[in-house]
Parts: structure tokens; C-alpha cells; sequence
């Protein structure tokens, strides 16, 4: 199978950082995309960012900066939207996701997806992790894993649908996802959530303590 394009989720406006890009941020003398990027390459085809704004401040990173097409910060499954628009000018069958704030997500992450995609019609997988006892009983005992909507393996065949979706006003991403029968790739849990991400000044510093102690 040929490897999914790959597209860093970028676009959000990171006010629990203060605003600006949190992927510019520095871990451990790398900027947090730095080392999204170095953890994607291996796994996907050609790349591409994910941002809204003046997409000069990216420059350094050689990669094409794609920007929402729906207005109003229209959460993840915009991003979404404009990678596979982007996906469909380059000829490709589907897009990974990644956030660009997640810098230890998993070295296997395409992999896992494909696997669960296997026998789809068109490739729609979002990436899971167990949920801990304490999370599943302060949930009321739902669903026994937690959904990371922002790394995801994505159909371009469905890009128009995903479109018509936003601009009636959907942002939910699992509820476009199990309107087309989504499926989930479960990746384990060892040490720390390997999806763990940057939001806040205080998660940083976690991530920083979490480089140190790999």
C-alpha cells in the first residue's frame, strides 16, 4: 500500500499557551514541529503544515503551509479539509494526521492505522489509547478508550462530504467519522501517553521532564 500523505495540524489559536504557534516552541533544543516532523518522515509521503496566518513564520521548515478553507476556526476537521484538498492536487489516496503539538506521538503510528483500515472502502481510522480506571469511572463507565481526533487516517474520496459536513455546521469529529463507519487503531500505553500534548507553560515543562527521563 502505498504511504498516506502526511499533514500537521497546526491551525488552532493555543489560547491556553498565551496564543501564538505552540509549535515553534522549544523541547529539548528542538521546536515541537521539528520533532513532529522528524517522527512523521519516516512514516508518510510528502508533508505538508497545517496553518492559518502569515505562513512566512515557516519558512525554515521547507514544507508547504496549507490553510483552512472554512472560516472561523472551525476546529481539526477544517485542518482535515485542507489536507486532503491538498492530498487531491498531489494525486493521493489519503492523508495521515498528526498535531503539531504532540512531540512523542508513536514511531508505528501509520502502520497501526492501515492495519485497522484494512478491508474499508475508503481508509477513515482514528488513533486510541486505554483509558485508565479513574477515566472510565469519571466517564460513567462509557467507552473503555480515549479518541485522539487529531491523528487519523483519511479518505480524499471523501473530502466533498467531509466539506458539505463543516459548512453545515459540523465540528465534532467523531461524529463525521462514525457517520461513515470509522474505525479505531488502539496503541498502547507505556510509561506515558504517547499522545500526550502541549496546551499550557505547565505541560512544557512535563514534556521536558518526560525527554529527560526517556
Amino acid at each position: 500500500m502505498t504511504r498516506p500523505l502526511g499533514v500537521i495540524l497546526a491551525g488552532g489559536q493555543a489560547t491556553r499557551m498565551g496564543g501564538g504557534d505552540k509549535g515553534l516552541l522549544t523541547l529539548g533544543g528542538q521546536t515541537l514541529l521539528a520533532r513532529v516532523i522528524d517522527r512523521l518522515r519516516p512514516q508518510a509521503g510528502a508533508i505538508a503544515l497545517n496553518a492559518n496566518g502569515d505562513p512566512a513564520r515557516f519558512d525554515d521548515l521547507g514544507l508547504p503551509v496549507i490553510a483552512d478553507s472554512i472560516q472561523d476556526f472551525a476546529g481539526p476537521l477544517a485542518g482535515v479539509l485542507a489536507g486532503l484538498d491538498w492530498a487531491a492536487g498531489q494525486g493521493g489516496s489519503s492523508i495521515v494526521t498528526v498535531a503539531a503539538d504532540t512531540p512523542f506521538f508513536p514511531r508505528d503510528l501509520v502502520a497501526r492505522l492501515t492495519h485497522a483500515a484494512e478491508g474499508q472502502a475508503h481508509p477513515l481510522v482514528l488513533a486510541t489509547t486505554p483509558r485508565t480506571e479513574g477515566e472510565a469511572l469519571k466517564s460513567g463507565g462509557g467507552k473503555r478508550v480515549n479518541r485522539h481526533p487529531t491523528f487519523g487516517l483519511w479518505p480524499v474520496a471523501l473530502r466533498d462530504d467531509l466539506r458539505a459536513a463543516l459548512n453545515d455546521g459540523l465540528r465534532k469529529v467523531v461524529m463525521w467519522t462514525d457517520r461513515h463507519g470509522g474505525r479505531e487503531a488502539l496503541f498502547p500505553v507505556e510509561g506515558f501517553d504517547p499522545f500526550f500534548n502541549v496546551n499550557t507553560p505547565e505541560d512544557l515543562a512535563q514534556a521536558q521532564a518526560m525527554l529527560e527521563g526517556a
